[in-house]
C-alpha cells in the first residue's frame, strides 16, 4: 500500500473515561481534515462506535485489522481489542488504564516500524496506567525508551516554544537533577529539533534560572552560578545563540520570550505555568529528540467535563496538524542534508 500523497497519522486514544475519544471525533467531524491526512485510531470498532453514538458524531469508521490496510480518506479504527469495554465516564479506573496502554503501545509500535508517519496521543491518567509492565511517568519517557530516544517535553504554539531540563520531577528534586551533562544533552536536542522539525537555521534560545534572581550572586542558591552559567557558556563557545540564565519571574511579562525561538525553563510549572497561560487551548506538546514525530494536545483528561459533549478539541487539532507539518519539515531537513546542492534550487 503506497501513500503519497496524505501524512498517516496514528492516534492513541487515552483514557476511555476522559475527553481524548470526544476530542479525536470532533477533531475529524468537517471531512476537510482529511484532505492532508488518514487518521489510524488504536482502539477497537466497538469502542469507537459507542463514542459516535454517545455524541451523535457523523464519522463513518473505516474498521481495520491492522494499521497496514489503513483506507486513504477515511477514519480508520485499528481493532487492538474486541471485547466490550465499560465505559464510565469520569471516573478512573485501573481496567480503563490497561486499554490506554493497549493502545498506545499497538501505535508506538506501527510508528517504530514505519507503519504511519507520526503519532498523536489522547490524554492519559498517569495513575491508573502504573502497572510491573508499564511504570512510566507519562508519555514522554516511555517513548523515549521505546524509540531509544534522547527526549525533551517541547510545548509549542505559533512562535512560542518552551523546553524543560526536568519535567516530571518533584520540585524538592528538580535541583539536583540539573547538570552540566543534562544541560548539554537538552539544549542540543532543542538546537536541533529547531533546525530539523522548525526550519530555523540558527535558532536563539534562552534558558531560565535555577533559582529566583538567578541566585542573586549565591545569596538565593549556588546552582546558577556553579552549574548553569559555566554549561551555557561552554555551549555558547561552540557557535551557539544561548542566552540566560534570565530570571523567570519578569521574563514572559515583559514579552522578552518574543525575542527567541524557544525558552527553557529549568522545571515543569516554570516553564508550564506561562505557556498555558499565553497559549491554553491552542498549545501542543511535541516529543523532541526522537527520530519519530509525536505530539499531543496540552490538556488532561478533565474528567468532570467527560461524556458531556462541551470538550473542546482545539488543542487536539492543533497536534494533528504540528505533528503533519513536523513530519513534512523534517522530511524536507532530511532531503537536503542528503542532497546539499539542491537545496534553493528549483
Amino acid at each position: 500500500m503506497k501513500h503519497k500523497k496524505t501524512v498517516l497519522v496514528g492516534i492513541s486514544v487515552g483514557d476511555l473515561n476522559g475527553i481524548g475519544p470526544e476530542i479525536i471525533l470532533k477533531a475529524y467531524e468537517d471531512p476537510r481534515s482529511l484532505e492532508l491526512n488518514t487518521p489510524i485510531i488504536f482502539a477497537s470498532g466497538k469502542t469507537m462506535q459507542f463514542f459516535k453514538n454517545h455524541f451523535k458524531s457523523k464519522i463513518n469508521f473505516s474498521i481495520i485489522d491492522s494499521p497496514d490496510k489503513a483506507v486513504v480518506g477515511k477514519v480508520n479504527v485499528v481493532n487492538v481489542w474486541n471485547e466490550n469495554v465499560s465505559i464510565e465516564f469520569g471516573k478512573e479506573n485501573i481496567k480503563i488504564g490497561e486499554y490506554a496502554i493497549k493502545s498506545l503501545e499497538a501505535a508506538t509500535a506501527a510508528l517504530k516500524d514505519g507503519v504511519i508517519n507520526v503519532l498523536v496521543t489522547a490524554p492519559i491518567n498517569k495513575h491508573n496506567i502504573q502497572s510491573e509492565k508499564f511504570n512510566f511517568p507519562g508519555h514522554t519517557d516511555y517513548l523515549a525508551k521505546a524509540l531509544n530516544g534522547k527526549s525533551l517535553m517541547f510545548m509549542v504554539s505559533d512562535d512560542l516554544r518552551v523546553g524543560l531540563l526536568t519535567d516530571h520531577v518533584p520540585l524538592k528534586d528538580a535541583s539536583q537533577t540539573i547538570t552540566e551533562t543534562l544541560i548539554i544533552e537538552k539544549l542540543t536536542t532543542v538546537i536541533k529539533s529547531l533546525q530539523q522539525d522548525f526550519g530555523i537555521r540558527k535558532p536563539k534560545v534562552a534558558v531560565l534560572a535555577i533559582n529566583p534572581h538567578a541566585g542573586d550572586n549565591g545569596v538565593i542558591g549556588n546552582e546558577d552560578d556553579t552549574i548553569l552559567k559555566p554549561t551555557l557558556e561552554k555551549i555558547k563557545s561552540q557557535g551557539n545563540l544561548v542566552y540566560g540564565p534570565y530570571s523567570a519571574d519578569s521574563f514572559f511579562g515583559s514579552n522578552n520570550y518574543k525575542n527567541f525561538d524557544a525558552i527553557i525553563a529549568s522545571y515543569h510549572d516554570q516553564g508550564l505555568i506561562p505557556f498555558k497561560t499565553i497559549a491554553f487551548g491552542q498549545g501542543v506538546n511535541f516529543t523532541a529528540g526522537l527520530d519519530k514525530v509525536r505530539t499531543s494536545p496540552d490538556h488532561g483528561t478533565a474528567y468532570e467535563i467527560a461524556g458531556k459533549g462541551v470538550a473542546d478539541e482545539s488543542s487536539m487539532k492543533q497536534a494533528i496538524f504540528t505533528a503533519i507539518k513536523i513530519f513534512q519539515l523534517r522530511e524536507a531537513y532530511n532531503y537536503y542534508s542528503r542532497n546539499p546542492l539542491k537545496k534553493g534550487s528549483r
